[in-house]
């Protein structure tokens, strides 16, 4: 096969972008193309996204790989430009639309004066799970993190809001030190262990307050929502502040298909208090579609099970809301360790105690508690 321009531009067609998963021909990147014939030489140039790309390594190796495998292509030389303002728009424009067509001032739909939200559109194949609590201290951030990194496990793309303002922690547990990628404006959010993710910790100090009034905390959850590139995951998975303030009243405003799953310890008193997130949700008709307890138990070394902080809130806290008690998280060394240093649990070990209930909580959320209704596109109705 002789190899010609046209060749080289097919072998690059598969090869995406790691951080937009769509092809680098399509996205204008592969700016120059150029056959030594007698030598086998090929000199490419790729224009990429942002200067200082945290993964023009990863573009390298797909790019030289893919070349490199064709008949009669010796050696691969690759060189890097920059797009301009115009390109990045014209991606930006590619992945998201005109931002000016899509805007509205329909708060019913999910969108106030900014760019409509996707994910509250029936049509989204996107769940939004939203893990609420009553008060802070019961893990729901660990509990978060670990829960869609199970989901990504099931092989679904899987993405985290860390929707905690005040008490942002997520980066922390995910291991994440790359700040989001900003493409015309556009985020592009970090992604490890399967599972990409956007937060405040992400533009604050970790012990630098976030002192914001209600309006200000609307507008930056809507930004969340609408100008991060989050390439329509099968889960969206949303860490909630405690309690029942200003941001879950937005987020329900903005995510009215959300599914709420309320996390919640085993001592009464906690229950009680965690009632209040799940009746203020169903308040503002949000579903409310499990109850999840955590540091249900400990395992000393003699093997028994000690009941630390008592025994019963999370399944009386589900009698009550009618729902399932999905799943009861012991309460083992190795999932604080793993949230304080970014490694955790579900991905470090996936056979561990706390492990394995997660993962039987992201199969059932995937399987039993399944939507059974879907939106019918030509009818334009949800059946």
């Amino acid at each position: 096969m002789t190899v010609t321009n046209d060749v080289v531009i097919e072998a690059l067609r598969p090869v995406e972008d790691p951080e937009l998963n769509r092809s680098i021909v399509d996205l204008g990147m592969v700016k120059t193309v150029e056959i030594d014939e007698p030598t086998g030489k090929v000199d490419l140039v790729v224009a990429l996204t942002i200067a200082g790309c945290p993964l023009k390594a990863e573009i390298t190796n797909r790019v030289t790989s893919a070349v490199q495998a064709l008949d009669g292509v010796e050696t691969v030389n690759l060189e890097f430009t920059v797009m301009t303002d115009e390109e990045r728009a014209a991606v930006r424009e590619m992945l998201q639309g005109d931002p000016a067509a899509t805007a509205g001032t329909n708060p019913s739909h999910g969108h106030s004066e900014g760019r409509v939200i996707p994910f509250a559109d029936p049509a989204s194949k996107t769940r939004v799970l939203l893990i609420a609590s009553g008060k802070g201290g019961v893990g729901k951030s660990s509990v978060t993190a670990n829960l869609a990194i199970a989901l990504a496990a099931r092989g679904h793309k899987t993405s985290i809001v860390d929707a905690d303002v005040w008490g942002f922690s997520i980066p922390r547990m995910l291991g994440i030190q790359q700040a989001p990628t900003v493409i015309d404006e556009m985020l592009i959010p970090p992604r490890t262990h399967g599972v990409s993710a956007i937060s405040m910790g992400f533009f604050a100090k970790e012990d630098q307050p976030v002192i914001w009034r209600g309006p200000m905390l609307h507008k930056a959850l809507e930004q969340f929502l609408t100008d991060v590139y989050w390439d329509e995951p099968d889960y969206l998975v949303i860490d909630l502040p405690p309690g029942t303030g200003d941001i879950s009243l937005s987020l329900a405003q903005f995510l009215p298909r959300g599914e709420v799953y309320v996390v919640t310890t085993p001592q009464p008193a906690a229950q009680r208090v965690a009632q209040r997130a799940a009746f203020m949700a169903k308040q503002v008709n949000l579903e409310v579609k499990g109850v999840i307890e955590n540091m249900s138990w400990f395992t000393g070394d003699d093997g028994k099970k000690y009941d630390i902080f008592g025994s019963g809130g999370g399944q009386d806290l589900a009698d009550r809301l009618e729902v399932s008690l999905l799943g009861k998280v012991p309460l083992v060394p190795e999932l604080r360790q793993g949230s304080d240093s970014g490694r955790p649990i579900m991905a470090e070990d996936p056979t561990a105690e706390a492990s394995l209930v997660f993962a039987e909580m992201a199969r059932a959320i995937d399987e039993d508690l399944k939507p059974t209704k879907r939106f019918n596109p030509a009818l334009k109705i949800i059946d």
